[in-house]
């Protein structure tokens, strides 16, 4: 045998050797980044992100889109999931956040919002629980919440100061407590005022349908609330045509239109 088959031989072998090890220092990563996820958040609560897909598949994601039913038109929001730029369109007027500004399309001089208020508003309501994964968050096991004889544990989350549009709101989750899916949201709104509220607001939310490979709300209901008890459905907001990208739209898609008005308040 020839002193050149030996060596080639040789690092054959040496080669194959070293190939599981080289895999199991991956899945060693892997399970350690895992680790340090699930150390972020209460227990509990990362089972929530878990049940609805998992933040390692939400954090995957770039672009955001869906359709909301409005009366007689359709509403269309578009959102960069890790800029946190949005764009929304409807057949009258056109608004957006471009990461510095919140501006204003509207030619027929119709729209009649609050575009600093809303152009992030439904966003945060249509991507729960995964909104509660951002940071500056605080999360604070509660009372469970018992409705229709029903107990869902939760968890209330504020806000470190300075965080968000209004960082004196005060959020509540709560969960099934079998399959870990959410199941209702309470909120406080303070973004007027700017001063903390006792009044906690409740939406139902037992309408899930999987988009990709992540379950976000097929609609959401608001519930008439009377001396802090939930009496009953108000108000359902459904969504449409869903849809993930792990690509982010083209640089000026977010961007102020020659025409549009800067929001200033």
């Amino acid at each position: 045998m020839n002193k050149f088959f030996i060596i080639v031989l040789a690092f054959v072998v040496f080669a194959c050797k070293d190939a599981p090890k080289k895999e199991a220092s991956t899945d060693t990563v892997e399970k350690k980044e895992m680790q340090v996820a699930q150390t972020n958040y209460p227990k509990e609560l990362f089972k929530v992100f878990e049940a609805h897909g998992g933040l390692e598949k939400w954090k995957s994601y770039r672009t955001l889109s869906f359709d909301m039913p409005k009366d007689a038109i359709i509403e269309n929001q578009v959102i960069d999931l890790k800029k946190r730029t949005d764009k929304i369109t409807t057949p009258t007027a056109t608004l957006g956040f471009d990461g510095t500004e919140v501006w204003l399309l509207d030619p027929t001089n119709t729209y009649k919002g609050k575009p600093k208020f809303y152009h992030n508003l439904m966003f945060y309501f249509y991507t729960m629980p995964f909104v509660f994964a951002d940071n500056g968050l605080n999360y604070e096991a509660v009372a469970p919440l018992v409705v229709d004889g029903i107990t869902y544990p939760g968890y209330k989350i504020t806000y470190d100061t300075g965080i968000g549009a209004s960082s004196t709101d005060e959020y509540y989750i709560h969960y099934d407590s079998e399959t870990f899916e959410m199941r209702w949201l309470g909120y406080t709104m303070t973004y007027f005022s700017g001063e903390p509220s006792d009044k906690v607001n409740w939406i139902n939310y037992n309408d899930w349908v999987k988009v990709d490979e992540v379950l976000l709300p097929k609609s959401i209901t608001w519930q008439m609330v009377e001396d802090d008890e939930i009496k009953g459905p108000a108000k359902t907001v459904s969504f449409e045509n869903a849809s993930l990208s792990k690509s982010a739209m083209p640089n000026n898609f977010y961007s102020k239109p020659e025409n549009a008005k800067v929001i200033t308040e």
